[in-house]
């Protein structure tokens, strides 16, 4: 559960994208502007039923004053895309969280190359914008099973995507699907590659893009991938919160967070997956054992996520 102050937003519009998704336009009841953003930003939404899931705003930042987000009814959903599809209505009112981005494009990139596999396409699609907006040099490669399960279509074919736009549809012409492998062989300077998707897609391209930087590889994951769920339990050991000059101790049974949340210092949690990066803190990233699914090697040496990871030894230094 998320520690931060929520908004109030009224649900303006709802709109059939694919037999799947929805897409669902959030404003302000009053109409007054929401907290801005930058493309790749997502919030918490809390819904009927108490249940709170992450959603990526698909939309680049503009003048409108509402947030998009896009919703895929999950066949095995443990409760939050069906209480979305079923329970939301036009008109309703609900708490998000303020935007958050974990996922951001990176300055010092001359290319970017965005990979989207499905309902990843949503920060995708923002950050296309954004980069189709200042004349950057993008690709944007969409993978959808065919053109009715494509989201956000008319989006996509708008006059400033399309010429960056590449599509491999699953049901559509052969000679039109992207080889990944073939995508990633070569990889030329200062570009930087983004993906989202399920699984198996994001697996994909990790495997095509092995041999590409880690630093130019971001990423950004529905769900720990399988079989690589992060652990939160382990061998206790001691935070050493450097600003306040005390020491917490952290049961092997415990995380970090909750360690601390018991000597009253509040660090904002969500996912509790070590996949959305609330929970990052700055502190001896070397002495951690890194957990989650959200930093970058680069940001390990300097960060830490809290709900997942741990000390490699004895203790662990944080900047709190």
């Amino acid at each position: 559960m998320s520690l931060e102050r929520t908004l109030t937003v009224r649900v303006e519009r709802i709109s059939r994208q694919t037999p799947e998704i929805l897409a669902f336009e959030l404003a302000h009841p009053w109409g007054r502007p929401l907290p801005g953003y930058e493309a790749g930003a997502h919030i918490d939404v809390h819904m009927p039923g108490g249940f709170s899931r992450q959603y990526s705003l698909a939309r680049a930042p503009s003048g409108t004053g509402s947030y998009v987000i896009g919703v895929k009814r999950e066949h095995a959903s443990r409760g939050g895309s069906a209480s979305m599809h079923e329970r939301v209505r036009e008109g309703d009112l609900i708490a998000i969280s303020a935007p958050r981005n974990t996922f951001p494009l990176r300055a010092e990139a001359r290319r970017h190359l965005l990979l989207a596999g499905g309902i990843g396409m949503t920060p995708l699609l923002a950050m296309a914008q954004a980069l189709a907006a200042r004349g950057a040099d993008f690709t944007l490669c969409v993978f959808a099973r065919s053109e009715e399960h494509l989201a956000f279509a008319e989006a996509l074919h708008a006059p400033a995507l399309a010429p960056h736009l590449k599509l491999h549809l699953d049901q559509g012409d052969a000679s039109q699907r992207i080889d990944l492998r073939a995508l990633l062989a070569e990889r030329t300077p200062d570009t930087h590659l983004y993906v989202c998707g399920p699984g198996g897609f994001m697996q994909a391209v990790r495997e095509a893009a092995a041999h590409w930087p880690e630093d130019a590889l971001h990423t950004e994951y529905f769900a720990a991938p399988t079989g690589t769920a992060a652990a939160t339990t382990g061998l206790p050991f001691t935070l050493k919160l450097a600003r306040r000059g005390i020491e917490v101790p952290v049961a092997a049974d415990q995380t970090a967070v909750d360690a601390l949340h018991e000597v009253g210092i509040d660090i904002p949690v969500s996912c509790q997956q070590g996949l959305c990066g609330t929970c990052v803190v700055e502190g001896d990233g070397d002495g951690a054992e890194h957990r989650d699914f959200c930093l970058t090697g680069t940001e390990r040496r300097t960060k830490v996520a809290l709900c997942c990871s741990r000390a490699k030894g004895p203790d662990l230094v944080l900047q709190l």
